[in-house]
């Protein structure tokens, strides 16, 4: 039944949508809506690698979560697969994609003093300013610039390293969640976890990934998992939602939970010291979205179409696989939270990415596997080839 509820819901998401472009062409800002891309069948290079990957998982997969080296595997497994998705798109798409005048990239050659750029960070981010940091920066807080800022110092600058950094550490979420759980049988599933189609490449990518190995931290290092959560902080705002996961991942216990709390703000304070006031930031971040696209939007729409993307995000095992798993619940709590706050309409399917993962730690409990492999690996396929997606 839940598959067909998501089924239905996706449908009506993309009727509604395309009625919606006919007749007031712009107020979504989505041509391929509820996902944000433009309907654009098309194969390329990373068709054949990615089908063969799929295959592979499919067959393989189930056996291979038992084996000793069952952790490399999967992350080498979902870097290649997230690649080749990627590069059905080719690369010269995939090594722009942070590098557009709305992006990360585009800011990096102009922080020269970092202890300025921090303390002047938040007054740039209101619109319309001759100084107003572009749309992504703006958008976030300055741990995302300062990421790629640090990777140009170290000579690791340009699009092509910025886009597979992501990947890279994207992919790492398939290595801490099943730790976190203590379950393997949930490696295939992330290993072909549809929502790849957008970790290759976005900043959310790599959000996913940190996010992910801070939750697993926590349930071992409370501090160091603080402290990593403490950064995810200032990746971006709507991180701060992790806090129901990371209350799972740290139980009733009041002792870690207060070495958590350390660790998250010694990076707050750090921060803070600096010049950035997480608060602050917040604040004029609320502003800026409404400047731009984001009051356009319509709510009545984004609310539910919404949840049509992350059905797409999460696949079918990943809906068949919803239960009351406490990892699950966390994850679903975020979500909703971020839906009904007016602040995630439309591209929900990239910035809930560190959420959305963790409601697939249920597909460990399905059966034949196979069948429900399949299905997600023909999802990601499917999205990928039918959909021109911005990232």
């Amino acid at each position: 039944m839940r598959l067909v509820i998501a089924g239905l819901l996706v449908a009506a998401a993309i009727i509604i949508g395309v009625v919606v472009n006919v007749n007031d062409p712009g107020i979504l800002f989505a041509a391929a809506a509820p996902l944000f891309g433009d309907w654009q069948p098309h194969v390329g290079p990373g068709t054949p690698a990615a089908i063969l990957i799929a295959v592979l998982v499919v067959t393989k997969g189930p056996e291979l979560a038992r084996h000793r080296f069952a952790l490399p595997i999967a992350y080498a497994t979902s870097v290649a697969f997230t690649l080749s998705l990627a590069m059905i798109d080719g690369w010269g798409r995939f090594v722009t994609r942070l590098t557009t005048d709305d992006e990360y990239l585009h800011e990096v050659p102009g922080v020269t003093d970092i202890p300025a750029m921090l303390s002047t960070f938040a007054q740039r981010i209101p619109d319309f300013q001759p100084d107003s940091w572009t749309t992504h920066v703006s958008g976030h807080p300055p741990g995302a610039l300062l990421t790629f800022v640090a990777l140009d110092r170290i000579g690791l600058g340009g699009g092509a390293v910025a886009s597979l950094f992501c990947v890279l550490v994207g992919s790492l979420a398939v290595v801490a969640i099943p730790r976190a759980v203590d379950n393997n049988a949930v490696l295939p599933f992330l290993v072909l976890f549809p929502g790849a189609v957008w970790v290759g490449a976005s900043a959310d990518g790599l959000f996913l990934g940190v996010a992910a190995v801070g939750i697993y931290l926590l349930t071992r290092w409370p501090v160091l998992g603080g402290a990593v959560l403490g950064w995810c902080l200032f990746l971006s705002y709507g991180l701060v939602l992790l806090a129901p996961l990371a209350l799972v991942a740290l139980g009733k216990d009041f002792r870690r939970i207060g070495w958590a709390a350390a660790g998250v703000l010694a990076v707050v304070g750090a921060f803070a010291i600096s010049g950035f006031w997480w608060l602050d930031g917040y604040e004029l971040v609320k502003l800026r979205y409404y400047q731009g696209i984001g009051d356009t939007r319509p709510y009545w729409y984004w609310v539910w179409a919404n949840l049509a993307a992350l059905a797409l995000v999460i696949g079918p095992a990943g809906i068949q696989g919803l239960r009351r798993d406490k990892w699950v619940i966390g994850a679903g709590v975020a979500i909703l939270a971020a839906d009904l706050s007016g602040l995630s309409k439309a591209e929900t399917e990239r910035i809930w990415l560190p959420f959305a993962v963790w409601l697939l730690v249920g597909t460990a409990k399905l059966d034949h596997h196979k069948r429900w492999l399949t299905a997600q690996a023909v999802t990601a396929l499917a999205v990928n080839h039918l959909v021109l997606t911005n990232w």
